[in-house]
């Protein structure tokens, strides 16, 4: 599969964690990621941990998927002793929406057994708009299920076509309609522009659509052509052109101009919300360095300052797991330099702002000189055009330009 796992140093088969980094449990707040890596087909720009095979064989079936995420659950449990009460829960892939929505109960149910969920905790599902039923969503809801986002991606069906996803565009509103009906108390959409062949009219029209679904939440990505996946592959072949960033930028200021006027207002570069209780809880913890448990094959985790992943493939996966071993395959011991990198490179993106402290502050005060960011207090913002350069703003802040 094109996604690969970084060399790290050898995680402990018992999945323990420096005294250090347990010691940071207290002080942050926990979340908890659950990949499930199965997909229907798997599309030609994606270069995540999935597969499309029902039977994986070794015990990494489909059917037994969620037995072998519990047990991480148990183990991690046992290593994380008096961890915090989890705050959010995120379920992505692959499509969680796959396997039947009594395994997504269950393996949710583990976690709130194991670890305890706050009374208004986040629980988010990725789904694709036809992999749900108005049933399987109320067993969802039922089941604690609180937020879920559709991968709608275009409305026009030659893009889809393009991006190999298989869904009818008018099934995105009968599916954000049935989410209502079950009771989610948010409704997502995640859509993508850039795509070759994609017209600004084209974009036009998916963002019409997409806010016409009245979603609490959009999340708008732009194309990129990751190494090794079959649109990379096309790209270089000649078959498709490569996304031009001048085309990039008008469709990300479209995008902002009319998810403003909607009374969407940006949070982090590439997500709008319709109020701040609408945020991807889950998601600013990754962006504010906080902690989080990933569980499932290549799932990666973060503990004070400890990041590890898992193995990869899924039979790899269930069969450590069934040697009552942790599925880990390394892990890295963050430095302090290496944190405030990492914070910088993040908090950068949020509409809360970058801390001051964390950068030099002439390098922040030139940023903000030529228009790419301003000051709210002691905090650094970027503007629209600092949010379309945000990686050189990065580079600049830590490097000087």
């Amino acid at each position: 599969m094109p996604s690969t796992l970084p060399d790290g140093e050898a995680a402990p088969r018992d999945g323990s964690l420096p005294a250090a980094a347990l010691a940071e449990l207290d002080s942050h707040r926990l979340g908890v990621y659950l990949h499930v890596p199965y997909c229907s087909v798997r599309c030609g720009y994606c270069d995540f941990n999935t597969y499309t095979a029902t039977e994986l064989g070794g015990g990494a079936s489909q059917a037994s998927y969620a037995a072998s995420a519990i047990a991480e659950v148990d183990l991690l449990a046992g290593v994380l002793a008096g961890a915090p009460t989890v705050e959010t829960v995120f379920f992505g892939g692959g499509t969680p929406t796959l396997l039947p929505s009594a395994d997504l109960v269950a393996m949710l149910g583990a976690v709130r057994e194991r670890f305890g969920l706050v009374p208004d905790a986040e629980v988010t599902t990725e789904a694709n708009p036809d992999s749900v039923s108005p049933e399987s969503l109320a067993e969802l809801r039922a089941g604690g299920f609180t937020r879920i986002s559709f991968g709608m991606q275009s409305a026009v069906p030659s893009v889809l076509a393009t991006l190999d996803r298989t869904h009818d565009p008018e099934r995105v509103p009968q599916a954000v309609s049935w989410a209502r009906e079950a009771g989610f108390e948010q409704v997502s959409l995640d859509l993508i522009y850039g795509t070759p062949g994609e017209s600004l009219s084209d974009w036009q029209r998916s963002i019409d659509a997409a806010l016409a679904c009245a979603p609490d939440h959009v999340s708008a990505y732009s194309l990129i052509v990751e190494d090794g996946t079959a649109l990379a592959r096309q790209v270089r072949s000649g078959v498709l052109p490569m996304p031009e960033e001048d085309d990039l930028a008008d469709k990300y200021a479209l995008a902002d101009e009319e998810f403003a006027q909607a009374g969407l207002g940006w949070y982090e570069v590439s997500n709008w919300a319709r109020a701040e209780d609408a945020r991807c809880r889950h998601n600013e913890l990754y962006w504010t360095s906080a902690n989080w448990l990933g569980i499932g094959p290549g799932a990666h985790a973060h503990v004070g300052g400890v990041r590890w992943w898992n193995v990869k493939h899924p039979t790899a996966y269930a069969a450590r797991l069934a040697a009552g071993e942790s599925p880990a395959f390394a892990r890295e011991v963050l430095d302090d330099e290496t944190r405030r990198t990492e914070r910088v490179l993040l908090e950068i993106r949020l509409r809360d702002g970058l801390p001051l402290d964390l950068v030099d502050r002439d390098r922040a005060d030139e940023v903000v000189s030529d228009q790419r960011a301003t000051l709210e207090g002691d905090r650094l913002v970027l503007t629209r055009s600092g949010r379309l350069l945000a990686d050189a703003v990065v580079r600049d802040l830590l490097h000087g330009g």
